[in-house]
């Protein structure tokens, strides 16, 4: 059910650290781009994952080219997850390669998952609703009905841009792609008659609730895991048509607070020099993708302070600046 009251807007700008206050959490960070690199991370914050886990990825438009590769999520589930884990993914809400189960499995097929793994399109049969606690615009969330039938979560995130929400991270890989693609995502994107009319600020508060009635369900089963490269100012939806990647590769931050490691990402963006921040932080500011963080931290999401674990350096704490620090500028592979 949608609320008709409307929440005051916050101020779309990027806070820094200084400037917060609350709690800190723990952020992880590897600079190891690789599937060695993903293991070690999660590993970390993978303490209350358990029975049957769903493992929420972006599995991509065919042939895109900017998705976490598939070969890394092999050794992956092979590594980390036992023979009841899940890919999950959900169909879309805009017509193309994956607006039907039938068209996204074979998407799923094209990008090279089926090679290796079973992918629950958790749409497919149908829809649940989900509580929304303490939101503005929803009490409740239409996910697909698949969703409940696990006990832990993985959302396992290519962190870019996005060309709705500002940037792609857990929170939107959540907020969108566990809603069903017809009723869900309607009812994040739909304004009277409008399939896409809610953005700015509003959009930024209903994918945040989206994300908080999923969360919520899995309660402490639930772990984050940003994977910050190939960062197109393009969200993975766009396939082939992505935005060419001009931001450098950064690594992998991994946390049990999800406005935690979405805000670290943002932050290590804005670490970066000049030239090579440009693009995100342009994408994101214009999109008031900002409210995406201080719409979580209203909503009791997290916290956007933290303590930034470098696991490469026998866990030193360092800042943004400090995991940045040598980054070199994007090259095409």
């Amino acid at each position: 059910m949608q609320k008709i009251l409307k929440p005051a807007r916050a101020e779309n700008r990027y806070i820094p650290y200084e400037e917060r206050t609350g709690n800190e959490s723990i952020v992880y960070f590897t600079r190891d781009l690789s599937p060695e690199g993903l293991c070690r991370i999660y590993e970390r914050v993978s303490g209350q994952i358990q029975g049957k886990v769903a493992v929420k990825l972006h599995t991509g438009e065919p042939h895109g080219p900017n998705i976490i590769p598939p070969a890394w999520i092999r050794v992956f589930l092979q590594r980390e997850m036992d023979s009841e884990a899940r890919v999950i993914d959900s169909n879309t809400y805009y017509e193309g390669d994956r607006y039907t189960t039938e068209a996204h499995r074979k998407t799923l097929e094209v990008n090279g998952w089926t090679d290796f793994t079973q992918v629950d399109i958790i749409d497919e049969e149908g829809t649940a609703m989900l509580p929304v606690k303490g939101g503005r615009w929803f009490e409740e969330m239409s996910v697909g009905s698949h969703l409940t039938g696990y006990d832990s979560m993985v959302a396992l995130t290519h962190f870019k841009g996005h060309t709705m929400g500002g940037f792609g991270g857990a929170n939107k890989n959540i907020g969108i792609g566990c809603a069903d693609g017809r009723i869900g995502k309607g009812m994040i994107h739909r304004k009277d008659t409008d399939d896409w009319g809610v953005v700015e600020e509003e959009l930024m508060e209903k994918i945040s609730e989206s994300t908080k009635a999923t969360i919520d369900f899995f309660g402490k089963h639930v772990t984050y895991v940003n994977v910050m490269r190939n960062i197109s100012v393009s969200c993975d939806c766009e396939g082939v048509a992505a935005e060419p990647v001009v931001t450098p590769d950064i690594g992998i931050c991994a946390s049990v607070d999800i406005l935690a490691v979405d805000q670290a990402g943002v932050d290590m963006i804005h670490a970066l020099k000049e030239a090579d921040r440009r693009a995100m932080v342009e994408r994101i500011s214009s999109r008031h993708g900002y409210r995406q963080l201080s719409c979580m931290k209203e909503l009791g999401m997290g916290n956007d302070r933290y303590i930034l674990v470098d696991i490469d350096h026998g866990d030193a704490r360092i800042d943004a600046g400090k995991a940045v620090e040598g980054v070199q500028p994007f090259r095409a592979k």
